[in-house]
């Protein structure tokens, strides 16, 4: 006697079997939040982006500082020619000099430069960011795969123990004259489709493995724990959250980058300044001297200098702001084509659990009441089988679609 169809036995031992494994003393089921700490710390691309951020901040601490004052050492009004030639303390006018000096570039001047060092810095903070959300990303995708591919792997495991009990069952049933040997070829040949999708399952499993592994090292082997459910979010509320996507964040930090550099062009106009302090040596007879200065420079031709470079500045100024409307816009369009795809996705899976799987489980039930009956045969009874098989396994397909396009959603939002 062929035992009826679907089978849940073995699933649920699979599954009870698992939980008393990661239940076990010594066995540990790794956890989402754990795994995304470990793969920061284990980044170079992470390591990367800190170290260009730390150099950033230190960069931006010292743009504002004056620079560094300058010593010059030499000999002034030395005789080359007469008596006193090529002598330091003959005439009197010969003196070793020594001078200090240092340039002051004015202050609008000095804080462009600061504003724009704390703009690049953080730029370089926005990008790490974007990185550290495109790794838990795909790291949150590469978990899905995995758990998604076990329920495959679970579902034909319990499928194929159902086919090994009709298997068992045909020999006796082929003696007795109510099925035949083709029958029991049938059988084995659904077997070995069941053994390709069960290999496929395990090849998905064994590459979600391996992108867990780019990230995690050996721990990419251990148990996963179950991942907490998405939120699903209202659209109106998703467009709003939308605009704190993490690749506009370095939008305003770019805009102050752009705008200091306008500011620096045009504090040139102010001018700097610069003193300079001078100690000169002469004969003992003459006596030493010390000298001061002050040097300012002139805005001379100012149209002619500068105005070039600020309609340069004011170009990119205005090129940043249209690239952060269009990011914005082409961000938009792809949450709505995502909003679309959700909406039918729940409409798919409403309809498969709803509809669908129990038709196909109703239309086995009959197969195999028929078969058993002598009414009906193999072939109808295996047609059967295969519809529920693509049918919970289109569900799987649908779920995993629709846990990835939630992870998309959740993932890059910045809160």
């Amino acid at each position: 006697m062929i035992s009826r169809f679907p089978c849940r036995a073995p699933l649920w031992r699979a599954l009870g079997l698992t939980c008393l494994l990661v239940g076990s003393p010594g066995l540990h089921a790794l956890e989402f939040e754990e795994a995304v700490a470990l793969a920061e710390r284990q980044s170079p691309g992470l390591a990367a982006q800190a170290s260009a951020v730390a150099a950033a901040r230190h960069q931006a601490e010292g743009a504002h500082r004056l620079p560094a004052p300058r010593l010059a050492v030499g000999v002034e009004n030395l005789p080359i020619s007469g008596m006193d030639r090529w002598s330091l303390s003959r005439d009197f006018m010969t003196m070793q000099r020594l001078a200090l000096m240092q340039d002051i570039p004015n202050q609008g001047l000095r804080d462009a430069r600061r504003q724009g060092a704390e703009a690049r810095a953080e730029r370089d903070q926005a990008g790490q960011e974007l990185q550290r959300r495109q790794l838990r990303l795909a790291l949150l995708l590469a978990w899905q795969a995995v758990q998604r591919g076990e329920q495959r792997v679970a579902l034909l495991a319990e499928l194929l123990a159902e086919n090994q009990r009709l298997i068992d069952s045909l020999p006796a049933l082929v003696s007795g004259g109510t099925a035949t040997a083709a029958d029991l070829l049938m059988a084995r040949q659904e077997r070995l489709m069941l053994s390709d999708r069960d290999d496929e399952a395990r090849r998905d499993i064994a590459k979600a493995r391996a992108a867990l592994r780019r990230w995690l090292g050996e721990r990419a082997a251990e148990p996963l724990a179950a991942l907490a459910p998405l939120p699903e979010r209202d659209p109106d509320a998703l467009r709003e959250r939308w605009l704190r996507h993490v690749e506009l964040a370095a939008f305003p930090a770019m805009l102050r980058m752009a705008q200091s550099e306008l500011r620096e062009v045009d504090a040139e106009d102010r001018g700097d300044w610069s003193w300079e302090l001078a100690y000169n040596r002469r004969g003992r007879q003459w006596g030493d001297m010390v000298s001061f200065q002050l040097s300012f420079a002139l805005p001379w031709d100012r149209k002619s200098r500068l105005q070039s470079q600020l309609s340069g500045k004011q170009r990119e100024l205005e090129r940043v702001e249209q690239e952060r409307q269009e990011m914005q816009r082409r961000l938009l369009q792809s949450l709505d084509e995502q909003l679309a795809e959700q909406a039918t996705l729940t409409r798919q899976i409403e309809r498969q659990s709803q509809l669908i799987l129990p038709l196909v489980r109703q239309r086995t039930e009959l197969s195999l009441s028929s078969y058993q009956a002598g009414r009906g045969s193999l072939p109808e009874l295996l047609s059967a089988r295969a519809a529920v098989l693509e049918a919970r396994l289109r569900e799987i397909d649908l779920m995993a679609a629709q846990d990835a396009l939630r992870a998309q959603l959740e993932t890059l939002i910045l809160e």
